[in-house]
């Protein structure tokens, strides 16, 4: 499964002569900075929140949504393996479909 991560753009290239639209982005994440590129939103502007997945900043949104994205992803690191244990054990079954193993 992959999954895009908002970042806040703290600043931004100009755009290269070649091409006239590719440019890097600083994006912060909860404070560790990363560069990306803009290429497929150029017209994000520093202050704009992105989802950024693979080094790509794929889209703006909304600086709600980013908060509220960074909330259910800092929920998910807290889980402790007793609440992972918790959870029914899935497999494929026969028709290629999850099973809960935990049901007779």
């Amino acid at each position: 499964m992959c999954i895009a991560v908002p970042g806040k753009i703290i600043s931004a290239s100009p755009p290269t002569a070649a091409d006239g639209i590719s440019r890097i982005g600083t994006i912060d994440f909860q404070g560790s900075r990363v560069n990306a590129s803009l290429v497929l939103t150029p017209e994000a502007r520093p202050g704009d929140w992105v989802l950024v997945h693979a080094g790509f900043a794929i889209q703006l949104i909304d600086e709600k949504d980013a908060l509220e994205t960074w909330e259910y992803l800092s929920m998910c690191n807290t889980a402790t393996d007793e609440d992972l244990e918790q959870q029914p054990q899935r497999s494929g079954g026969k028709d290629g479909q999850s099973q809960d193993q935990s049901e007779g």
